[in-house]
């Protein structure tokens, strides 16, 4: 049987699909059944719990032989690194508690191989660094890049300020990379668990691409091809995220991974590569999902 962490998710949803749809015994795990009744209709096993305790882990891994594991987002926590301090913890518990779990595929990022100053993406750093003391635990994690659905947010800024606006420098190339090609990677390292030891593979999307050519992308697609991008400071960006409703903590965090790509500090390692580029372009992405989210969001929907 399979574990699916995060199952309601981007990524963990197409993964808990896929093994469903190929046959395999799946179960998925969220605070409350109403969030998963689709994926029960579909044949999963649901455990009911917050898999940030130690029981509902335990029971979670009992009897699983390999997993899809995720540190959920919770940008409210009003203390995010303890809160990933916490699952980290509960994880490798559960883990060296069950041993007939072989094989995990863990959702990383690039720039988990820093040990400082890279923001949310430190705890993902110590995740892997746990599973490392986990024997004899086969583990992939994978590092990917920005997730496309990051630009979802400039659908409203666009209609409030006419513009992008973001804190990344306008000519830094960065790998972007669409949720569903994540979770397909996730999926076919679980079917095929031809992994051993403890190993990573970046997941650096089908191009690199600067936030200049982001916004060129998104003004075609959406009848304003002299759309501008505005660089904001990252302490501006953070004021931005705790309007949002973000913890103070969280968005100084985010602020300090913004600092650390820009820095070069945050990158992708491995030379781009077949194995590490991925189908969805960001053009396609845009015409299926951004230029929706963009006519919404100009209705107030």
């Amino acid at each position: 049987m399979y574990l699916i962490t995060g199952a309601t998710g981007n990524t963990g949803s197409i993964v808990a699909k896929g093994l469903l749809k190929e046959g395999k015994k799946v179960r998925v795990v969220a605070r409350s059944h109403e969030k998963f009744k689709e994926l029960a209709s579909l044949g999963a096993e649901t455990l009911a719990g917050d898999i940030t305790s130690q029981r509902t882990a335990h029971m979670a891994f009992a009897g699983i032989k390999a997993a899809y594991v995720m540190i959920p987002p919770a940008m409210t926590d009003p203390d995010f690194r303890g809160y990933q301090r916490r699952l980290t913890d509960v994880y490798g518990s559960a883990l060296e508690a069950n041993s007939s779990v072989e094989h995990v595929v863990a959702l990383s990022s690039f720039g988990a191989d820093k040990d400082a100053k890279t923001g949310p993406i430190l705890g993902l750093h110590f995740l892997e660094e746990r599973f490392k003391q986990i024997k004899p635990l086969n583990s992939l994690s994978l590092r990917a890049g920005y997730f496309m659905e990051n630009t979802l947010g400039q659908a409203g800024v666009i209609h409030q300020m006419g513009v992008v606006a973001g804190p990344l420098k306008p000519d830094l190339k960065i790998p972007l990379i669409a949720s569903i090609d994540i979770g397909n990677a996730a999926l076919n390292a679980l079917l095929q668990l031809n992994f051993a030891g403890h190993q990573t593979h970046d997941l650096q999307g089908q191009r690199d691409l600067t936030y200049l050519e982001i916004t060129a992308i998104i003004g075609a697609a959406i009848g304003k091809p002299d759309l501008q991008y505005h660089l904001i400071s990252s302490e501006q960006f953070a004021g931005i995220m705790e309007q949002m409703g973000w913890a103070k903590n969280t968005a100084a965090l985010m602020a300090e991974m913004v600092d650390a790509q820009n820095a070069g500090h945050v990158r992708a390692l491995e030379p781009r590569s077949a194995s590490n580029t991925t189908s969805t372009t960001f053009e396609q992405f845009v015409a299926e999902v951004f230029v929706p989210a963009y006519e919404a969001s100009s209705k107030g929907g």
